[in-house]
Parts: C-alpha cells; structure tokens; sequence
C-alpha cells in the first residue's frame, strides 16, 4: 500500500514544494491505487507531477507518450537535472544512442521513458517493451486521440491498441488542458479507460488579466502595448505566416529586438529562434500557433493576439502560456470582423470531412462571441468548458479597467531582486540552461520578500528542493546577507 506521505516527501526532496493541490493529491492517490485516472488542468496547472510522482514510488515503468520532441526533451532536462532517472526515445536519437538506452531499459536504469505516439508502431520498440514491467502508461496531451479535440493526431489512435498488446495492463492516465464535456467522453472511449476517476481542476486562471480591443488602430496599439513591456517576455500570435512577417519587420523598424516563427522558415533559423527565445537572449517572439505547444517557458508576462484564433481551446492553449509561475500576466486579444472572414475562408478551403468542417466552424463561431461579448470574458471561457463562474471577475476588461500601459513596480526589495536576477543569469550562462530552470520568478520574489540567512530558512522558500539548495543554496545565501550587510 502506498502512503501520500512518501509522495508529499518527494514532492519537497525533489521539486522543493511543500504541499499537492488538491487536484494533484486526489489524482496521484487514484494512481498509486492502481485505478485508471482521467485529468483535465489548465497550462501551468502541475499536470506531470501527477505521473512524475507515482513513478518514482511504483514498481515498474512509467511510459509517457507526448505529441512534440521538445516538449519531451524540456521535460526530461528537468528531470535531469533533479536526480530522476529519466530519458527520451524520439527521432532524434542515432543507432548508437538507441542501443544505449535499450540497454539502460533493460536493466531498469530508467524510472520515467518519454515517447511519441508513433513510436509505437515501431516493432523492435514494441518487442522491448512487452518485455518490461510498465507500472503506468500517462497520455499527455490527452486531447490529441479526439476528433473533437482542436488538436486531432490520428497516431494517437494507436495507444489503446498498444495496450491491449502488453502482457499485463498497467494504469493508464489520461491528461489535458482543454477539453469540453463532449472531448472528455471521446478521450475516454478511444482510450478505453476502464471506470476512470476524472478529476478537473478549475479553467480560471486568476493570475491572467483578460482584455479584448475593438476599437481603433491595431498596428499602432500593438506597438504602444510592447514598448510599454520592453523588458518583460511575451509572445504576439498572428494566423497566417504572411502577417508574422508584416507584424516582425513593423516592430524591428521601431527598434524592439524580436524574434519570429512560422512554418516557412528554414528548422534551423525557426530552432534558434527558440532557444533565443527560451535563453532570453531576445525577450519577445511573433508567431503563428506552430509556436508554444514544446515550450514551458514559466515566465511569459504576456500574450498578445493579434488576430482571433480559430477556436476557444487554442486560444485558452496559447493564453495558458503567459504566468505559468503563477504570477499576474496580460492577455489581449485584437478583435477585427476581418479575421473572422479570414478565418471562416481557411476552414473551407482545408481538406476536412464534412463533418469536422461543420464542428470547427461552430467553434469558429464560439470564439466570436467570445470577442463579442460585453458580459465578464472570464466567465465566457469558464462557462464555455462546462464550469460555472461570478458575473464579475475584476480581473477582464469588461469588468474593470485592465491597463495595457506600463507596469507598476513591485512592492519589495527591488535592489537584492535584480541582484539575484543577475545572479540566476550568470549561473544559466555557466550551466548553459534557460535562466526558469535555476530558479523561477516565484522563487526570485520570495527570495527578495523574505531574505533567508540560513540553510533551514532557505528550506522553507517555495521551489527550493534538495538538489537546488545543494547547487545553489551557499551562492544565494552569500548574496543576501552580503545585501542586508550593505543595506
């Protein structure tokens, strides 16, 4: 029998948090208990934490599948980086690479093995499989197995056939962000989850401020609003790879550094403006929804759109990358009835089943209203996943004032934060890793808040696990006693 209080121990000794949400307790005792386990989170919500700690403590293999190889690769670095033993199987890898982690399978050297789904119609990788012990099989970005989803990937469709093939059944765990009452039921049936608990956490985000513009000149208010951040990360989604491009070349004649990302770019340039991106070399990127699915960058402060998405599910998907550390974060959208024709035309003239056509312009037209709306927008998009919600939220802007203008200052030692800021840079640059993956904003601010000066104080700031406080822990504490000497 599995105890919660292992878990929670792990959660502090590898991930430096000291309590579960509520939705990530209910949904790892579900697991750990052997029942099949359906999660619908938000982006940011702490969805792999509820796979990544039941494998650390079942006896077996815990297989995730996952559509992109850099969401993949992201996550095992992580992992990495933690002390858990983790690795990737993907495309990506040469013969010899292969063969290695073969051997590292067999021998029960891996805990948590990441895969795509089309992996799994390799037969050598299947033999391999069929002879270990897999204790979990987590579908991430469960989405992906509907037609009804806005993500549809018909190689999902292979994971059920997959498991009926292992010799014994081992839980399987469904995840997603965005899914409606009726994606839910489709996930569940082409999964076949057997009786699965499901468990949602809440749609509302309450650190993301919520604003749609109508009126007026959207170029020359799209260029007030980024030099308003300047300093700050954000992403600009544009649809077409054409309005990328005009959006990119008017910010760079205005002199903001900005990168771009589209299909039509070369892998090479499209690749390194994502690792720019994530390394923060250039804090702000333009791009068409082919950007942000691999990327968990904690934080973004804003996302703009500077057309309406096709459908409520991508843009939930794409606002739920801005504050993924929890801390307040703008999303505005440019609302033109031009994008809905633009949009209307696209679907038409894509190859889809009768069908699917008729279901992605209902979504279409949800989406309009949307930006339509005079009524609470946070309340639009809770009520539209199945959740009710307040008539006022006082955090949209049709409920307040949402300022697009700059940003205050935070009410704190801004002094010792930009020190650590700098700090948490130059230890990035030597390790060679995006500056999140030191330590998050959440736990800059803390740090500057409440100023610990000792090893059991520095313990008790969220986001200080073992492995950090061994690597990082004497630099920090150095830092801040050498500030509150000079200050």
């Amino acid at each position: 029998m599995y105890r919660l209080e292992e878990a929670e121990e792990l959660l502090k000794k590898y991930y430096g948090y000291r309590a579960f949400k509520p939705i990530q307790k209910k949904a790892i005792e579900s697991v750990l208990n052997g029942q099949d386990t359906f999660v619908v989170m938000p982006t940011g919500g702490g969805k792999s934490l509820c796979y990544q700690i039941p494998a650390l403590m079942l006896d077996g293999l815990t297989l995730v599948i996952s559509p992109l190889i850099s969401l993949m690769k992201d996550q095992v670095d992580q992992l990495l980086r933690l002390g858990i033993r983790a690795a990737c199987m993907n495309s990506m890898l040469d013969e010899e690479q292969y063969q290695q982690l073969k051997v590292q399978i067999q021998e029960k050297q891996i805990q948590i093995l990441y895969v795509a789904p089309e992996r799994l119609r390799s037969g050598d990788f299947l033999s391999l499989l069929r002879r270990q012990k897999i204790a979990l099989v987590a579908v991430d970005e469960a989405h992906c197995v509907s037609q009804w989803g806005h993500d549809f990937r018909p190689s999902y469709h292979a994971i059920s056939q997959f498991i009926r093939t292992l010799p014994v059944r081992p839980v399987v765990a469904a995840f997603t962000a965005t899914a409606t009452a009726e994606t839910r039921e489709d996930i569940i049936r082409r999964l076949e989850l057997q009786k699965p608990n499901i468990y949602r956490a809440s749609f509302n985000r309450s650190n993301l401020i919520l604003a749609v513009e109508q009126d007026g000149n959207r170029r020359e208010k799209l260029l007030e609003f980024v030099q308003n951040h300047r300093g700050q990360s954000g992403i600009i989604y544009c649809n077409t790879r054409k309005e990328v491009d005009k959006i990119w070349d008017m910010l760079r004649r205005a002199g903001i550094p900005v990168l771009r990302y589209h299909g039509g770019m070369e892998d090479w340039e499209r690749n390194e403006n994502q690792e720019k991106f994530i390394y923060e070399q250039v804090d702000l990127i333009v791009a068409t929804n082919a950007f942000g699915m691999g990327i968990n960058k904690p934080d973004v402060r804003y996302v703009v759109h500077y057309n309406l998405p096709k459908n409520m599910e991508s843009y939930y998907q794409e606002i739920g990358r801005a504050g993924r550390d929890g801390l307040p974060s703008l999303c505005v959208l440019f609302f033109s009835y031009s994008d809905v024709h633009v949009n209307r035309y696209l679907l038409e003239q894509s190859s889809k089943s009768e069908e699917r056509l008729q279901v992605e312009l209902q979504k279409l037209d949800a989406m309009v209203r949307y930006a339509d709306t005079k009524s609470c927008l946070r309340q639009h998009i809770l009520q539209y996943f199945g959740e009710s919600a307040k008539d006022s939220c006082q955090g949209c802007s049709n409920c307040c004032e949402v300022r697009l203008g700059k940003p205050e200052m935070q009410q704190m030692e801004e002094e010792l934060l930009n020190e650590l800021r700098g700090l948490r840079l130059m230890l990035a640059i030597e390790e060679g890793v995006p500056s999140y993956r030191i330590l998050s904003d959440e736990t800059l601010l803390e740090l500057a808040k409440k100023q610990p000066v000792s090893r059991i104080a520095l313990e008790q700031i969220t986001g200080m696990g073992e492995s950090r406080i061994e690597r990082y822990g004497e630099t920090l504490l150095k830092t801040i006693t050498r500030y509150q000497q000079e200050n």
